[in-house]
């Protein structure tokens, strides 16, 4: 029997649907239909365990679950003996400390001796004493940011995304302890028949992400600018010059990262380009 790799991913939230999102991408489908807590990919040697994302370090860490797609800011949080394997660029976040607004926050010296309300004892100490800050942390669950309206905090530490939850509650972002996105870690010394398997999938997830932060470029230019344009567009490797009926013009093909085409657009337009397209990129083998 071919071995299969389990997955640990959370099992409701966003972090869930963008991560059976990213494995649909890479042509892996798993049906959870019936809100099993364990169920099988159809077409890749992998099984899916949804679990609550806070027990999946653990459960990584105890060889239950091979690898698990969770919050970077989950990893550091709980400590446990894990290796992250890649980056996913996905639910990214911040765990910052925040303050009610009528709050003088003086800066990181108002909270010495001050009571923070927390889910993330561990990162925020961490945080505080690199800054050689004393104080006094509450750890509750859930509805931390009501901490300070009820009297129980002076401060709250918590995940931030947009900010609109701490703009409902009176309160204010003041520092940043820690910044997040999604990642996969496996438990350490991973079987090598299973590291097999994790490789395949770490190559799919590659060429999904990479395909996501780079678009195909086109473009129609005069023969005498194409020189300028190439430095401006070196390319992966480098572009494609293709000549067209039109005598004196040629056409330009290149991948370029999404944000650097906005970094030179008015330079390819000085330079005479024209017809200019931007087309996305569904996979890109590096």
């Amino acid at each position: 029997m071919e071995e299969k790799l389990k997955v640990a991913v959370q099992k409701s939230g966003r972090l869930l649907d963008d991560s059976l999102s990213l494995l649909k991408e890479c042509g892996i489908r798993i049906d959870n239909g019936n809100e099993q807590l364990l169920a099988p990919a159809s077409n890749f040697p992998m099984e899916a365990l949804f679990l609550r994302n806070s027990d999946i370090p653990q459960y990584v860490q105890d060889g239950v679950a091979d690898i698990g797609i969770i919050g970077h800011n989950t990893v550091i949080e709980k400590q446990k003996q894990l290796d992250v394997r890649l980056m996913l660029g996905f639910s990214k976040c911040r765990l910052s400390i925040a303050v009610p607004k009528s709050t003088h926050y003086s800066g990181l010296e108002y909270l010495q001796g001050k009571r923070i309300a927390t889910s993330y004892p561990n990162s925020l100490l961490a945080f505080l004493s690199e800054k050689g800050i004393q104080a006094d942390i509450h750890e509750i669950s859930g509805s931390v940011e009501i901490a300070p309206n009820i009297g129980l905090a002076d401060a709250i530490c918590d995940l931030v995304s947009t900010g609109s939850t701490l703009f409902k509650n009176g309160l204010e972002e003041k520092e940043v302890v820690l910044r997040s996105e999604a990642c996969i870690v496996s438990q350490q010394n991973l079987p090598s028949e299973k590291q097999a398997i994790l490789d395949r999938l770490v190559f799919r997830i590659q060429s999904v992400l990479a395909a996501k932060n780079n678009k195909y470029l086109l473009m129609n230019a005069p023969n005498e600018h194409i020189n300028d344009i190439i430095q401006l567009l070196p390319g992966m490797k480098s572009p494609t010059v293709m000549p067209l009926a039109v005598p004196g013009w040629s056409s330009l093909h290149t991948v370029i990262a999404e944000q650097r085409f906005w970094e030179i657009i008015d330079q390819l337009k000085q330079c005479g380009a024209q017809g200019i397209l931007i087309i996305p990129i569904e996979k890109m083998i590096l």
